[in-house]
């Protein structure tokens, strides 16, 4: 309690906690992204319930991670060495997350680009996902995101308090756009191959950071906010063509 006290008398304390749940927030748009598509991919009835237990999971395992921070630190520390790079369990977690983004955003970019590469029975039984695959993959890509969320955190702070706010402050921005993001993503197609190459981008940089090659977060948001920006003036254009046609067709009658 005096510590609690002590932390909320301190300007530093609040300063790292509004930086921290804004870092979080950003962070979490990955998982934000994936589980959007991921529970599209559901009957109608599933897809809100199936976003709200991932994410509570995502919520559930951060502050689970929280609890071991002793643990979580020498995650980074290196296990064996590969042509002179040591690789630590935090690496070959993010490798392995990275190899299964890029090969689920590249399943899906061919099903939406080639649909009628398989017949539709074949179609009916493996794209629209069962409940329970869902949440498992939700789950795998939760631990892959979790892992470097409290990382993060434990990199930029060292009280425990700050790091659990600023993560339910994160998770619970993410419970109220999950579903406004899931169903703008389902209104506009083309949306969801931008979010699938988004999702393989981000797959890519997963695995060159669990190799050791740093690349600037900075420079990979800048990348999707100028592609969705694009996108949006795309929509923009489309809707007013639709509207002048519309209306073109209303005056001829």
């Amino acid at each position: 309690m005096p510590e609690m006290l002590q932390l909320l008398q301190d300007p530093t304390a609040w300063v790292a906690l509004v930086t921290l749940v804004v870092m979080e927030v950003v962070l979490g748009i990955d998982n934000l992204i994936f589980i959007s598509i991921l529970t599209n991919k559901l009957p109608a009835g599933h897809r809100e319930r199936a976003r709200r237990i991932g994410i509570s999971l995502a919520l559930i395992m951060r502050l689970a991670l929280l609890g071991t921070i002793a643990w979580i630190v020498k995650l980074t520390t290196p296990v064996f060495e590969l042509y002179g790079h040591g690789f630590s369990w935090k690496d070959m977690i993010l490798i392995a997350g990275g190899l299964f983004l890029v090969w689920k955003a590249t399943k899906e970019i061919h099903h939406n680009v080639d649909p009628a590469d398989h017949n539709e029975d074949f179609i009916a039984s493996s794209v629209t996902a069962t409940f329970g695959a869902a949440i498992g993959q939700i789950l795998l890509l939760d631990l892959v995101f979790s892992v470097d969320s409290i990382i993060t955190a434990v990199g930029m702070t060292p009280h425990l308090p700050i790091m659990v706010i600023a993560v339910i402050a994160a998770v619970t921005v993410m419970l109220v756009a999950a579903g406004p993001l899931a169903r703008f993503i389902e209104r506009n197609p083309t949306i969801v191959m931008l979010a699938l190459a988004f999702l393989l981008m981000i797959g890519t940089t997963l695995i060159a950071e669990g190799m050791g090659l740093h690349v600037p977060k900075g420079y990979i948001y800048a990348a999707m906010a100028f592609s969705a920006l694009v996108e949006v003036l795309n929509m923009l254009s489309r809707n007013r063509r639709q509207k002048a046609a519309a209306a073109k067709a209303e005056h001829g009658k």
